[in-house]
């Protein structure tokens, strides 16, 4: 009994993670290209080795007061570079065209996607460049970290 139940866990276990890892993949494949602005930040991190925390523009512009939930969506557009413009807070009404969702955490501040940004030893100086984080976001608005550009919207590292 305990081998079988040992077995069903794992099966469980990894069905779950290969569907996080389907749904993940979905949106690097067909997300929207979004560019978010960084604020400047310090590059390097002594004791996990080399990384960036990413704290973005618009997180620091949204009211967090006007915020009634932990989780939600914001509503943003995009100008011709894809450069995301925050609009409003979504409250469930229908988009219009060129708007789309991004979802937003509130945990002692606004969390717009990935918080960080790990990269090679001897990389800073490249990664300190970074003035956009490139996001590639579904259309329910989660999104997935997919590099860094420079100011002139060139990818960093490739």
């Amino acid at each position: 009994m305990r081998n079988i139940l040992f077995w069903g866990t794992t099966l469980l276990v990894l069905v779950v993670l290969n569907f996080l890892i389907y749904q993940k993949e979905k949106t690097l494949t067909n997300g929207q290209t979004m560019l978010l602005r960084l604020a400047p930040v310090d590059p390097r991190s002594l004791i996990q080795g080399d990384y960036m925390i990413l704290r973005y523009e618009m997180a620091q512009k949204i009211n967090n007061k006007k915020l009634s939930a932990n989780n939600g969506f914001i509503v943003v557009s995009l100008d011709e570079k894809k450069v995301a413009k925050f609009i409003r807070l979504h409250k469930d009404e229908a988009l219009q065209p060129n708007e789309h969702l991004l979802s937003y955490k509130n945990r002692g501040g606004i969390k717009l996607g990935a918080e960080s940004f790990f990269f090679q030893e001897g990389d800073a100086k490249i990664y300190g460049q970074a003035k956009y984080g490139e996001l590639k976001v579904d259309k329910s608005g989660k999104s997935v970290l997919v590099g860094l550009r420079d100011v002139k919207f060139i990818p960093l590292g490739k």
